[in-house]
């Protein structure tokens, strides 16, 4: 066993001055020996006395703060692991991002107008991801994961996360119990805000052992009928449902696929599902690409026939069922397609007036060599990676398309993550 260290044998302060924020969100400093040294917490020109091992520091206090240091509105702020920014003035945070977005995009060789940023309301966050496990005295603690680590700050609010889920905080706690019932379980409660009730999926329930047992599946679904839950799935498996989740996108509503993807807040989707609407003009024949259950084709479609793919066969299957429903609507044709190892070809997309592409953080490098091999004039790429949506970016421009414009997208309030929607045009 490795032995712990001494509380007196930590390294002695030392004096330091902030540089920069790095795109982790944590502050810069530069040691003595010209090696960068990352603290979080900080932020630029602030003087500060901290711990050091090795290339990451831990703040010990502030010698001299920044005039653009405030209060954080959070109490969990500095031990939860949630947020990086609630420190930093709105101002020079959002300058932040969008300096990020800028130099990304100008490592690819690319220069476009930036936007103003969109910026989420407090409290809106629909989804949010609770780790499970029980403290020292037995009982569920519930909450994010600390800064860097892997242990559990039990919450008891969030300032970021709609009133439903913090108002529900103490029974998802109880919610918890019966998914830790073997020692080698680590539940995470992904919990999302619907039109009809909170739908929970727990995920990390050790399986090995024969997963959940009877006993605790009657414990889970007795306190899920308590709270009135929408859904509770196992890992995507049923444990409950009292009625199914159902989710508003434009003028239409579906299901909610359990543990499907939905965007964090309701208005950033609004947001950029209305700029890539409007950015699309005119257009008749529009795919989108990466669909999930439809947060773009149903406002596109309200002005275009559609073809809507996407890997998730739920989702695609979700989308069906909302389009079966709504009214006033052009063409959808929906088809599930993992388009990683099928990306739609340039042949498929003869005819198409405009694509859509929303892929996950992984970027859509297949497909953005087809789009740009393709005679489609206009592209709007949507991402909530910087770095691979600037590579997929540099793929269009290489294959003659110019990126237009660029809308910033602060959903991920306070954290070190931008989304933006790019607009591109032959």
């Amino acid at each position: 066993m490795a032995e712990v260290p001494h509380p007196s044998l930590a390294p002695d302060p030392v004096l330091l001055t902030i540089e920069r924020v790095g795109g982790q969100g944590d502050g810069i400093a530069y040691g003595a020996d010209g090696r960068p040294v990352f603290i979080p917490l900080t932020l630029p020109g602030e003087q500060v006395a901290a711990s050091v091992e090795g290339e990451r520091g831990v703040l010990d206090h502030l010698i001299a703060a920044s005039a653009e240091r405030i209060t954080p509105p959070c109490p969990h702020f500095g031990t939860c692991g949630g947020c990086a920014f609630q420190h930093w003035a709105t101002a020079p945070y959002l300058a932040w991002k969008v300096g990020e977005i800028r130099a990304e995009l100008a490592r690819a060789h690319i220069e476009t107008d930036i936007l103003p940023p969109f910026i989420a309301s407090p409290g809106r966050r629909r989804r949010v991801a609770l780790h499970a496990r029980r403290g020292p005295d037995g009982r569920v603690m519930l909450g994010f994961k600390g800064r860097r680590s892997w242990s559990v700050v039990p919450i008891e609010t969030c300032v970021i996360a709609h009133p439903a889920i913090v108002e529900a905080l103490p029974r998802l706690a109880r919610l918890a119990g019966p998914f830790l019932e073997h020692r080698k379980s680590a539940p995470t409660l992904h919990v999302t805000v619907t039109d009809t009730g909170l739908d929970v999926d727990v995920t990390g329930v050790e399986a090995k052992s024969g997963g959940l047992s009877a006993d605790a599946r009657r414990r889970a679904t007795a306190i899920a009928a308590e709270m009135d839950l929408a859904r509770l799935t196992l890992a995507g498996e049923l444990v409950y449902m009292a009625r199914e989740p159902l989710v508003r996108f434009g003028a239409v509503t579906a299901p909610l696929p359990a543990g499907g993807f939905l965007q964090a807040t309701a208005e950033a989707e609004a947001i950029m599902a209305g700029f890539a609407t409007e950015a699309l003009g005119t257009a008749s024949r529009v795919a989108d690409l990466f669909c999930g259950s439809g947060a773009f084709t149903f406002r596109l479609a309200e002005r275009a026939g559609v073809l809507a793919l996407d890997a998730s066969a739920p989702a695609i299957a979700a989308l069906a069922k909302g389009r079966a429903s709504a009214t006033g609507l052009k063409g959808i044709l929906a088809e599930a397609r993992d388009l990683f190892r099928r990306p739609l070809l340039v042949r498929e997309m003869k005819g198409l007036d405009a694509v859509v592409f929303d892929p996950p953080r992984a970027g859509a490098e297949l497909q953005a060599g087809e789009i740009a091999r393709s005679a489609v004039p206009l592209a709007v790429g949507v991402s909530c990676n910087v770095q691979t949506f600037a590579r997929d970016a540099a793929i269009l421009v290489q294959g003659g398309f110019r990126l237009d414009r660029v809308l910033p997208v602060d959903q991920f309030l306070w954290s070190p993550h931008i989304e933006l929607v790019g607009v591109f045009t032959r």
